[in-house]
Order: structure tokens, then C-alpha cells, then sequence
């Protein structure tokens, strides 16, 4: 009986240990890609932000022509 009883609880955790490493690699892709994400944009803010600060200077320069 304790044999059955010890297999059933060492079955178990196996199980549960199997299934924790699943959502953790989820996890770290998901981590991963999000930060991937936000150096596309923080990219995409920056040359927009550039194209602004050049378009200003320009307009600067046309006026006090």
C-alpha cells in the first residue's frame, strides 16, 4: 500500500515538474520577442524624432532667409 501510495506521489511530481518548464520557455520567448518589439519602436521613435529635429532646422533655416 505505501509502495502504490509513494508512486502516485512521485508520479505526480514528475508530472508537475514536466509541466512547469513548458510555460517558463513560454515565458522567456514571449520576454524575448516583447523586448525585441520595443527596440523596433524605441528605433522607429528615434529616425521619426530625427526627421522631425531635421524638418524644424530646415524650416528654421527658410525663414530667416
Amino acid at each position: 500500500m505505501r509502495k502504490l501510495i509513494l508512486a502516485a506521489v512521485a508520479g505526480t511530481a514528475f508530472a508537475l515538474a514536466g509541466c512547469s518548464e513548458k510555460p517558463a520557455e513560454t515565458a522567456t520567448e514571449a520576454a524575448s520577442e516583447a523586448a525585441d518589439a520595443s527596440a523596433d519602436a524605441s528605433a522607429a521613435a528615434a529616425d521619426a524624432s530625427a526627421s522631425a529635429s531635421e524638418a524644424a532646422a530646415d524650416a528654421s533655416a527658410a525663414a530667416k532667409m
